[in-house]
């Protein structure tokens, strides 16, 4: 494997392309580590009235809008944070996925997805009765993103 660094003083954000001929166990372990290396970066404070927490992110079934608010969600307590679903995108691990306007879950989590050609897709995960909903346009990339997990 090659590995080559460009310098560009005109780009105003640095980028990290991995160009393959194909998805190996090796490349996704390269953005494995990469991702989460990112993502060490923010701290994400949960909190719950008057009280700070500090949670692994792997306990994080689903991120939701709710009227104003972004929630946390996890088997049996629901959190708040102080970011939005656009800026959690950028530096959430990989195994984080969008999966509709509202709601970023974790991957790693789902235990069923109920396929439902006419409207949103039901995503349930496995010891907790939350489930969430997958929109239409997010339904296959989710699928994709499953299968190559299972490889």
């Amino acid at each position: 494997m090659k590995v080559k660094i460009e310098v560009d003083n005109k780009i105003k954000e640095n980028e990290v392309i991995i160009r393959c001929n194909e998805l190996s166990e090796e490349v996704r372990n390269i953005q494995v580590i990469l991702a989460d290396m990112l993502s060490q970066k923010k701290q994400i404070i949960f909190y719950k009235g008057d009280t700070e927490y500090y949670l692994s992110l792997e306990e994080i079934l689903f991120f939701e809008t709710n009227e104003s608010l972004v929630c946390a969600h996890t088997i049996d307590n629901i959190f708040n944070i102080k970011y939005k679903l656009y800026e959690l995108e950028e530096f959430l691990p990989g195994y984080f996925m969008r999966v509709s306007k509202s709601t970023i879950l974790n991957t790693n989590h789902i235990y069923s997805i109920a396929r439902s050609i006419s409207s949103a897709s039901t995503v349930k995960f496995q010891n907790t009765h939350k489930q969430v909903f997958v929109s239409r346009y997010y339904y296959k990339p989710l699928k994709i993103k499953i299968l190559e997990k299972g490889k």
